[in-house]
């Protein structure tokens, strides 16, 4: 029991350290519950998707609106009470009071746009299966492409983001982040017909802004030069600092992009490159091409140095 108590003791010490260390204490007891948000995006992609992700199997009409219905009613209840926590534990940092009625007035204008969030998530599959020859169907690509489904979490996430649920909204992309290995934040701003091969490592900062018909592969970085000053104190606001990529860009495999630059509409970044400057439209940007040397170039093998 001593060691227990010496382990309950170091462990009130720290807490202590830390909750000294901040300006005010922030009302963690309401931050919102990472298991409610992913109920929540379950039945939102049931009411997207009935058949292909909600497993709706009766009559296409009525029926099938009843059972949409009935999805949106339940995911908005939730969604209201998760939105309600996040206000409650920015509270204190407020200036004012948040209206009674905020949380619902944020789930009002959120279901206002899933229509349009089901626009573009279909625009993003039938851009997938049009680039990817290994495609068999779109259904395939909703359900099974990394890309897909990290896609339909960030048109959800970043409606919550600019309607004032930065919280909830980052939930719900980490969650794609677990299932994908895709970082996509949910401030950045991204076009129709979004396509990500294969996915994993792809990460997208906050304030990254890509065009119509972009398409992204795996480890492929859009990030920042540098985290300091990131926020513009005097208005909270994130300040640009990560790349636009403009329309009908091809980013491969491995390539990094850092800070506010712009790679013209068009163009063609090849693997592994590294880029810190502006890209003029139609071009096409390479690391210098592998090419084999002879042992004469100084180069041993090791099957060489094992036979001399």
């Amino acid at each position: 029991m001593t060691v227990l108590a010496d382990t309950v003791a170091a462990l009130r010490i720290a807490r202590d350290t830390w909750r000294a260390r901040q300006d005010e204490a922030l009302d963690v007891a309401s931050f919102p519950s990472r298991n409610a948000i992913a109920t929540i995006v379950d039945m939102l992609a049931a009411a997207l998707y009935p058949r292909r992700l909600g497993r709706f199997r009766g009559v296409a009409g009525d029926e099938e609106d009843g059972f949409v219905a009935a999805k949106l009613i339940a995911a908005f209840a939730e969604l209201e009470r998760e939105i309600a926590a996040e206000l409650g534990y920015w509270q204190k940092e407020a200036r004012a009071d948040f209206p009674a009625d905020q949380a619902i007035t944020i789930v009002r204008l959120f279901g206002a746009a899933l229509g349009e969030v089901r626009a573009l998530v279909d625009g993003d599959v039938e851009a997938a299966f049009l680039a990817d020859p290994a495609a068999r169907s779109v259904d395939e690509i909703l359900l099974c492409y990394p890309g897909a489904i990290a896609g339909l979490h960030h048109r959800l996430a970043h409606q919550l983001h600019i309607l004032g649920a930065p919280i909830v909204a980052r939930l719900i992309s980490e969650l794609a982040n677990e299932r994908t290995g895709i970082d996509i934040h949910p401030g950045a701003t991204i076009g129709r017909q979004f396509f990500i091969d294969h996915g994993t490592g792809v990460v997208i900062g906050e304030t990254a802004i890509i065009g119509d018909r972009v398409r992204l592969y795996q480890h492929v970085t859009l990030g920042a030069r540098s985290p300091l000053g990131a926020t513009d104190r005097r208005t909270g606001t994130a300040l640009a600092r990560h790349p636009v990529v403009e329309d009908d860009v091809v980013i491969y495999a491995g390539a990094t992009i850092l800070g506010r630059i712009s790679i013209g509409a068009r163009s063609v970044i090849g693997g592994n490159v590294w880029l810190l400057t502006d890209v003029p439209a139609d071009s096409v940007i390479v690391q210098p091409e592998a090419r084999r040397l002879p042992t004469s170039a100084g180069i041993t093998l090791r099957h060489e140095l094992e036979s001399a």
